[in-house]
């Protein structure tokens, strides 16, 4: 699946000034990662979004938002996605990278992997 290149470049000016954000595609997607942790990322027209996993139920309940379970595969605990209509004013968009980047911002920096 293609991911939506307008929505990318929402997320991009949502993170702009954090210069530690990288890009890298995954999931079929985009994804924006913090010390080498997503945080956010594209996949279609949604808004990945990794946040702490003993809120994913309370944020199910967000306009929007929905289980992160690609290829029906199952629900993982910590990550969402968002539909366009919940993420489609700039500060609803500001809230949801602020919670990813949130969350991203307290776990540990990973070592950079060696490149195959």
């Amino acid at each position: 699946m293609t991911y939506s290149q307008s929505q990318a470049a929402r997320v991009r000016k949502a993170l702009a000034g954090r210069k530690e954000i990288t890009e890298k595609e995954m999931f079929g997607g985009i994804a924006f990662l913090l010390g080498g942790n997503m945080c956010v990322g594209i996949h279609g027209d949604d808004l990945i979004v990794r946040i702490e996993p003993a809120t994913t139920e309370a944020m199910l309940k967000e306009p929007g938002a929905k289980p992160f379970d690609l290829a029906g595969a199952r629900a993982m605990a910590g990550w969402l996605l968002v539909a366009p209509a919940g993420y489609r004013t700039e500060a609803t968009l500001q809230t949801w990278v602020a919670r990813g980047v949130g969350f991203a911002s307290s776990l540990p920096k990973k070592r950079p992997g060696r490149k195959r």
